[in-house]
């Protein structure tokens, strides 16, 4: 089959992109019957492939607070604790080392 680029238009953004001769064959091969219907800038965003600012910077996953099981100190873990699990705060997490033989308590402060 001889294919030949097409220009579509993004159902997100409403912006017109071009879908190549090389993708139809690609599309083809792979037996999929139906064209993209999003820009490639619109289908990364809608599979988390691009990052955002904040994520880059590792700003925005939520924290929740908790005291350290061991010292008292209050702390912020990036996991919602769960009752009767310990907590520890970043120094007693690291004095603690390898010492546990259970999977290690996540830590944040």
């Amino acid at each position: 089959m001889d294919h030949q680029d097409k220009v579509l238009v993004c159902r997100d953004c409403g912006k017109e992109f071009l879908f190549s001769a090389g993708e139809q064959a690609f599309y083809a091969e792979k037996g999929f019957q139906n064209e993209p219907t999003r820009c490639r800038n619109c289908r990364a965003a809608r599979k988390g492939g691009v990052p955002s600012a904040s994520q880059d910077s590792g700003g925005s996953r939520p924290l929740f607070s908790a005291v350290c099981s061991e010292c008292g100190k209050d702390t912020q873990v990036p996991f919602k604790p769960t009752a009767g699990k310990p907590v520890y705060c970043r120094d007693c997490f690291q004095k603690r080392g390898s010492r546990t033989t259970r999977r290690s308590p996540a830590y944040l402060d």
